[in-house]
């Protein structure tokens, strides 16, 4: 599967989408010279490749498309390195039979992609929906049944109309909720009779601290100590952001159980950005700092969609600050979710700043000079202990290959959200342009980083179906 180089999230190359139910593991993966086989997961179990719209497309301008937020923020000179937009990308908008083509050819049984919002209503609840757009992926999702593979569908991820941001700053207002519904409720209506899996919006929590925290993606809103923008707040709109598209979600997730879930017979969920953490030293402040940073970032939107609120360590440290759901709200919200995405990477060490003012290095790419405030959990994330790495280093700086991390992740997931199922919908190995050609070449690295992750995912397999035996006797 062919990949956008020049306008990735972050490390997002070629990606496994792995099904997992009711899994649990205590194992521990030492080194990654691993090996797996196939045979080693159970029938049904789903291996693909995933991508994103705005990443992959191209033909921004083409057939009716609006300007995306990403189309306007890439358009700005000296934004993305050396020029690069989502312009022409992978051109998959025109070559998407042949990408298709090559999936079927790797033997994946599964392709995750999104929906670009601008292509499908270029102006939104104020427009008409674009017949082109609609075309272009029943197409999309025809060839892939024809080959065999298995359409997961994700309906928003990361693009929407600039007009949205022009009129009403677009996830910063509760306007964005009802743009949403209505998107979604058209995607049900176009696609849905083909389409088992859904996830409404990616990770709402990783995109509220590129955009709204750190300023990195659009449109671009920060302010000190986490960056220099000409407009935000970074204590308050990431939380703003989240708290909108938490109930965006579930107000899709209502209309789709209430009209179309029996008649269709699909499942629908959210994604989130799920790194794990590890504390940096055995002290009882590190190990409180590990569980508030799981908190702060994966709790934190998945805690409402099972439970219908934010996680009580968040509720007291960030006080007022943190948004209200209503009695209503909450209600609506608790168990919106049928299943449970994670995109896992990495995992970082953890070390505690509320018992001690946290200075980041410079030189560590993961520095936000944010550490001692409460919207970040008053947390310190490093890849760094005593001069060493957590893991190998990708080629993404800040990102390390730590197997363990699957495992554990999947594992805090599991036993925090009652055995809901889980989709790993991203993982993947990222290297960059200054990678030996050989190692490019050969893909040595990455083959390595997979075989790892799977192979830790099939033990974790494995000892599940050994604690349901043994409690069966």
């Amino acid at each position: 599967m062919k990949t956008s180089w020049t306008l990735k999230k972050y490390y997002f190359i070629i990606c496994i989408l792995l099904i997992l139910q009711h899994v649990y593991s205590n194992k521990i993966i030492n080194g990654w010279e691993e090996e797996v086989k196939k045979s080693e997961f159970p029938n049904g179990f789903l291996f693909g490749t995933s991508t994103s719209a705005y990443q992959v497309e191209g033909a921004y301008s083409e057939d009716g498309r609006s300007l995306s937020n990403w189309d306007t923020y890439c358009h700005i000179n000296g934004r993305i390195p050396n020029g690069g937009s989502g312009d022409i990308a992978d051109d998959h908008y025109h070559r998407y039979l042949e990408d298709i083509d090559i999936m079927a050819s790797l033997g994946v049984n599964a392709y995750r992609f999104s929906i670009s919002w601008s292509r499908i209503l270029p102006r939104g609840k104020l427009g008409l929906v674009n017949p082109a757009g609609i075309k272009f992926y029943n197409n999309i999702i025809d060839s892939l049944l024809l080959k065999g593979i298995i359409p997961f569908v994700t309906i928003h991820h990361y693009d929407y109309p600039q007009e949205f941001e022009d009129r009403f700053q677009a996830w910063l207002s509760p306007l964005m909720q009802e743009e949403f519904v209505h998107f979604a409720e058209i995607c049900f209506k176009s696609f849905g009779n083909r389409v088992k899996y859904w996830a409404t919006l990616n990770e709402p929590n990783l995109y509220m601290e590129m955009a709204y925290l750190k300023g990195v993606f659009p449109p671009s809103h920060c302010s000190p100590p986490f960056g220099k923008c000409s407009y935000g707040n970074s204590d308050i709109e990431p939380l703003l952001v989240v708290h909108n598209s938490i109930l965006a979600h579930a107000k899709a997730v209502k209309i789709y159980r209430d009209q179309f879930q029996e008649k269709q017979g699909g499942t629908i969920g959210m994604v989130a950005s799920a790194y794990m953490y590890k504390p940096m030293t055995d002290n009882e402040a590190d190990n409180k700092a590990t569980n508030r940073a799981l908190a702060f970032h994966v709790a934190w939107l998945l805690d409402p969609l099972v439970y219908g609120d934010y996680p009580i360590e968040m509720r007291h440290y960030l006080g007022t600050k943190l948004p209200i759901f209503s009695s209503e709200e909450k209600i609506l919200i608790k168990n919106s979710t049928d299943f449970i995405g994670l995109n896992h990477y990495t995992t970082w060490f953890v070390k505690d700043c509320l018992n001690s003012n946290c200075t980041c290095m410079e030189s560590d790419v993961l520095c936000t000079h944010g550490e001692n405030r409460a919207i970040r959990g008053y947390v310190l994330l490093t890849g760094q202990k005593d001069g060493a790495y957590i893991g190998d280093q990708m080629g993404m700086p800040g990102v390390y290959v730590v197997p363990q991390g699957m495992e554990d992740i999947v594992d805090y997931v599991n036993k925090r959200y009652n055995n809901l199922p889980i989709f790993v919908t991203e993982n993947g190995y990222g290297s960059n342009e200054n990678q030996e050609e050989y190692d490019m070449d050969q893909d040595r690295k990455r083959i390595k980083y997979h075989k790892a992750y799977l192979a830790s995912l099939a033990r974790s397999i494995r000892y599940l179906s050994f604690v349901i035996i043994t409690r069966s006797n």
